[in-house]
């Protein structure tokens, strides 16, 4: 039988069209529609979803459900942020990624980041006081932030009235998904 457990809740992966670490957008993406969460992955602009594997090889094309400034932010609960070091650089660049980013820690709703994806979060100005972990280049970007950057595979962090989730890289997925999945099923 399937696993249900997360029917009814809404995430929104917010990536570029190019670069983003491949397992950290489709193996969070496959596995929490497997759990019954409807998943819109938003592009910030036109076209497909190219990814990469170690930052540097080819990964599969991804189709975009839409592009970010055509969703309803306000109607998730969840804001995904994959990383991959070309993805997270040009994201945080992107002035609606940024919005987003703003608009669900302002509504206290939960924002999860992977790899390089706190970067957004850094362009974003919601780290003060929060603790996170990261890929290790960008622990110095965070403490820089007014964030506490910790070395663990997962973090979830409350402070300031919303929940941030934080992972260090794809090794580290089950532990990121496990989170969420806590998350969402306690009503993100």
């Amino acid at each position: 039988m399937a696993d249900t457990s997360l029917n009814g809740r809404r995430v929104l992966a917010v990536v570029t069209t190019y670069g983003v670490e491949q397992d950290e957008l489709v193996v969070p993406v496959q596995r929490l529609r497997d759990r019954g969460a409807h998943v819109d992955v938003a592009a910030v602009s036109e076209g497909e979803i190219r990814t990469l594997v170690g930052d540097k090889d080819p990964g599969k094309t991804v189709d975009p459900d839409l592009t970010l400034d055509r969703a309803d932010t306000s109607s998730y609960d969840l804001l995904l942020v994959p990383g991959g070091t070309v993805n997270a650089d040009t994201l945080r660049l992107d002035e609606g990624a940024v919005a987003a980013v703003r608009s669900f820690a302002e509504s206290g709703r939960t924002v999860a980041a992977i790899c390089h994806g706190p970067w957004l979060l850094v362009e974003a100005g919601v780290l003060e006081g929060k603790t996170l972990t990261s890929y290790a280049s960008v622990a110095t970007d965070i403490r820089n932030a007014g964030g506490t950057w910790v070395d663990k595979p997962v973090m979830r962090c409350t402070a300031n009235g919303w929940q941030l989730i934080t992972s260090r890289t794809p090794d580290d997925l089950d532990d990121f998904l496990g989170e969420i999945g806590t998350a969402l099923e306690a009503g993100a």
